[in-house]
C-alpha cells in the first residue's frame, strides 16, 4: 500500500488505526500470490487491495484484532486441516511466531500473512501548568506521544481510534481534586500524580468519600516518576516520561500474553 492510497481512504498514520496485510508465501492453488498486499480497516475488514477470497478473511480478520491489541505484528498461517496435521498442530496454535488457521475451501490451498499495524500515537494528557507540567509537555511529543495540557476541570473527550491513553496530574496543589476526578472518568489506561505519597493520601479520601471507585483511586502512581534522583523539575519530567515508556510497554507486554 502507497501513502496515497492509505489517505485516500481518510487514514493518517499516526492518527488512526489501520494494519498492511502482505502475503509472503502460497503454496497450492491460491487465487492470490506472494506479494499481494491489502489496506485493512480497525476492525479487520479489507479496506483496499486483494488477500484472495473468503478463505482467509476471518483469519485475517482475528489477526488483525490482535495486532491492534497487542502492538506487534503478526504472521498467520493459513492452511487446509490435513496439511495442519502433518505439522502437528491445529487451527489457533501459535508456534514459533505464527499463529496457525484452518482453510476450509476445496482449493486446499496454504496462504501465510504477514500483517502490520499501524496504532495512533499513545495520547497523553497533562493536568495542570506547573513547572513540572510545562516541562513534559514540551519533552513527551519527542518521544512519540499525542500530548494535550488540560486544565483541572476539563472533561475529556471518549478516547478515538484506538488511541491509548495516559494521565499525569501535574496540578501541584491547584485544582488536585478536580483533575484527578476527571481524569478517573476518562477511561484512562494509566494515571499518575505528581506530589508525595502523604500528599496523595490525603487525596485519595477525599476522593473515595465522594463516591469514587476506591480501587480506581488505588491504582493512581503516586508519585509520579521513576527514582533517579531528580531535583529540577525537567529532570522530574524526564523521570515521569521514563515511566510513562516503562508503564507503556508493560501494558502491551501483558496484552501480547493474553492475545
Amino acid at each position: 500500500m502507497t501513502p496515497r492510497e492509505i489517505t485516500d481512504h481518510g487514514l493518517q498514520e499516526g492518527e488512526d488505526c489501520f494494519a498492511i496485510a502482505t502475503i509472503v508465501r502460497t503454496a497450492g492453488t491460491t487465487s492470490a500470490k506472494p506479494g499481494a498486499k491489502a489496506l485493512l480497516h480497525d476492525d479487520g475488514t479489507i479496506l483496499d487491495g486483494w488477500l484472495g477470497g473468503g478463505c482467509v478473511r476471518g483469519a485475517v480478520r482475528d489477526a488483525t484484532l490482535r495486532a491492534y491489541a497487542t502492538g506487534q505484528p503478526q504472521l498467520i498461517s493459513v492452511a487446509p486441516e490435513e496439511e495442519l496435521a502433518e505439522k502437528g498442530v491445529a487451527a489457533g496454535d501459535d508456534m514459533d511466531g505464527i499463529r496457525f488457521a484452518r482453510n476450509g475451501c476445496p482449493s486446499k490451498g496454504s496462504i501465510d500473512i504477514f500483517i502490520e499495524p499501524y496504532l495512533p500515537a499513545p495520547e497523553l494528557v497533562v493536568f495542570g501548568t506547573s513547572n513540572v507540567g510545562v516541562r513534559l509537555v514540551e519533552l513527551a511529543p519527542q518521544f512519540g506521544w499525542a500530548v494535550v495540557n488540560a486544565a483541572p476541570d476539563d472533561v475529556l473527550q471518549p478516547k478515538q481510534n484506538g488511541r491509548a491513553r495516559y494521565l499525569v496530574i501535574a496540578t501541584q496543589g491547584t485544582g488536585d481534586i478536580a483533575a484527578l476526578t476527571s481524569a478517573l472518568g476518562s477511561d484512562p489506561d494509566y494515571v499518575s500524580f505528581v506530589g508525595s505519597k502523604k500528599k496523595f493520601a490525603s487525596l485519595s479520601t477525599k476522593l473515595v468519600a465522594t463516591g469514587l471507585d476506591a480501587d480506581a483511586v488505588a491504582s493512581i502512581k503516586a508519585p509520579s516518576g521513576l527514582d533517579i534522583g531528580a531535583v529540577t523539575p525537567a529532570e522530574i519530567a524526564l523521570s515521569i516520561l521514563a515511566e510513562l515508556v516503562e508503564a507503556k510497554r508493560r501494558i502491551l507486554a501483558k496484552a501480547a500474553q493474553n492475545g
